[in-house]
This record gives structure tokens, sequence and C-alpha cells, in this order.
């Protein structure tokens, strides 16, 4: 079988064009419920944020979610005191399937080379700050992105949840009631899911729980939010739950492994490899220790030298680190100085 990339890195950021003028960058994060714009003073290091709606397009449409986009950025640049023309690089992350379609109307509308990719493309960019490693994303779903130091870019899973979602808070939820199910009917062995499922679902029973999720229908983000529960019965020892999370890690493991092995990130000899970030974005990692501890483990039995972190960065720094890899000023920026000014401006009164 012929493998391409299934994400590929746009020649804007692969070989990028280094502007010494360069001032103002543009990172925007685009999602299902809201949009975020950040324009960044390179010089004074003055960040302006903007609040928008939602730029998913599966979630709005393509108009829509453009409109949102263009809204939001202007917004911000407008805050910025500049005009479009002002941006040295600007790098909008949007969630979604179609990013394709999203970049050709935002590059009718704008001039100056504004670049779309996927926000799974701006984790990578969190994480590791636009160099080589990788960003495992467990939320409602999952997926893993990396890129190897010559550029080598790859990603596994993100396939939704009805042909992936490994060691997602999805996965988690669905075969926390499946335990149950099994449980109740006496093919699996007991635990306290069998009571927690029903009563956090406002279910009688759990096989009435079963009857709910076809019927109503459950939605992804309410069968992920049970995953919640998992974590705390796992914490507590019961031994299915824990068992769920060591099955997680490995599935999860296994899509990482392949973005590792495709993109040559442990390539060499043991002496000779080189520590490279795995950075852990999502909800998911907030079960804590009985799913941190598995997945790491799983990880260093593939790549001893990974350093496995949570990350703290939110999104739309990821797209600022970007930008101004575009225009050849990233060493300029470091994750932890960007958290701090988004954190600082997010704190910040509303207009302010």
């Amino acid at each position: 079988m012929k493998r391409d990339p299934l994400v590929q890195l746009p020649d804007a950021i692969m070989r990028p064009h280094p502007r010494p003028d360069a001032r103002f960058v543009m990172g925007v994060d685009g999602g299902a419920t809201k949009t975020l714009a950040a324009v960044l003073d390179l010089q004074t290091k003055a960040l302006h944020l903007a609040h928008g709606g939602p730029s998913n397009e599966d979630a709005v449409g393509a108009r829509a979610a453009v409109d949102a986009l263009l809204e939001t950025a202007d917004r911000a640049i407008k805050r910025a005191g500049i005009e479009r023309g002002d941006l040295a690089a600007a790098v909008l992350a949007i969630a979604g399937t179609d990013t394709d379609a999203i970049a050709a109307q935002v590059r009718a509308a704008t001039t100056g080379g504004w670049i779309v990719v996927n926000d799974v493309v701006g984790a990578w960019a969190t994480a590791t700050g636009a160099g080589p490693g990788l960003a495992t994303i467990s939320g409602t779903g999952s997926n893993v992105f990396g890129v190897g130091a010559d550029g080598r870019a790859w990603r596994a899973g993100g396939w939704g949840h009805l042909l992936g979602d490994e060691g997602s808070g999805y996965w988690f939820g669905l075969q926390s009631i499946k335990a149950a199910l099994r449980d109740r009917e006496a093919s699996g062995p007991p635990t306290a899911l069998s009571d927690a499922a029903p009563a956090f679902f406002g279910a009688p029973s759990v096989e009435a729980l079963a009857s709910l999720v076809y019927s109503k229908p459950l939605t992804k983000g309410e069968i992920a939010a049970f995953a919640t529960e998992t974590a705390r019965i796992a914490e507590s020892g019961d031994a299915v739950a824990c068992e769920l999370y060591e099955r997680g890690a490995r599935e999860l493991c296994g899509q990482i492994a392949a973005v590792i092995r495709m993109t040559g990130l442990a390539e060499g000899s043991a002496a000779d490899a080189r520590p490279f970030p795995v950075g852990l974005i999502g909800s998911a990692y907030k079960a804590g220790r009985v799913f941190l501890q598995p997945l790491t483990r799983a990880i260093h039995e593939h790549a001893p030298q990974a350093e496995v972190t949570a990350v703290k960065l939110a999104p739309v720094g990821g797209s600022l680190l970007l930008a101004a890899r575009a225009c050849g000023h990233v060493e300029e920026l470091t994750r932890d100085e960007l958290e701090r000014l988004i954190d600082t401006a997010l704190a910040a009164p509303a207009g302010s």
C-alpha cells in the first residue's frame, strides 16, 4: 500500500522565508464552539486577543466558518492598531475534516498569504514549539501528529468515534458502559461502573441505559463526559476501570508509535537518540496517573528518550508559533513566554 502523509505541512511553514523587518504575526484557533485570534507584536511582546463564534465547517458550514474566522481576525488586528497588510505572517489552525475548502475561501478573501492548517498541526506546534516531536490529543476524540528532525510529518488516528478515537474520553465512556453491561449479564467481572453508569445518565438500571444509548441517542460529548467517573472509579482501585485505562493507553500508544516510526524521531542507536517532546493535549488526561502512567510506560517502550509532558499552552499559541516560524522569527519566542502572555490576556476584563 502506498502511504502518503495524511496531513501535509504547507511550504510556507516547511521552507519559511525570513523577514528581518517582521513585527506583527497573527495566530487563530478555530473550533466548533468558538474562535480565538491573537496578534503579537514581536518587538514589544504586546498581545491582542479577540473572541468569535464557531468556525468549524463541520459544525456551521464553510461560509459561516470563514466569516467567523475573518471577523475575529479583523477584531484582533484592529485592537493591535494595525492593518491586515502589517502582518508578517498569519496562521489559522482550524478544526474540521476539510480545511482545504476553508483555505481556498480565506485565500480569496485576503492578501499576504494567510496560511490555513488543520488544528492538529496547531496542536503539534503548541506541544513542541514548532520543532521535532509530536502532539497526542485525547479529548472527546483522539489524534496524533508529529514532525521529525528532517521535516517528515505523519498523522495517526483522528478517524472519529465510529472508526477510531481510541484512548479518548468517548472511548473510555463507551467502554465503561460496555463493561457495566457485561457485569449485568455475568459475562464479565463485577465493577463499580455498573452502579455509576446508570446513576450518571439518570437511568433506572444499566439495561435501561443501554436502551437510552440507542433510543435518545446519547451524543459523543455526553458519553465522553462519563470518563470523569471512570477515572474516579479507577483511582479508587476498581480493577475493571483500571484495566480500561491500561487498554486505552496501549491503543493510543499504537498510534503514537506509528508517528514516531514514520517521522524518524527514534532512528539511530540508543546512544545517539535525541530526546523529543510528546505533548499531551486534551481533557482525557485529567484522569491523572491511572492514564498517564500506563501511557508513559508504553511510549517509553518504543522511544525511551521521549519526554512526555502535559501541554499548558493554549492552542492559539501554536498558531502564533507557526506564524513566527513562517517569517523566520520562531527562535525569538518560547512556549513559556507565550503561555504567560496568553494567560494574562485571557484573564483581562473583556474589552480591555
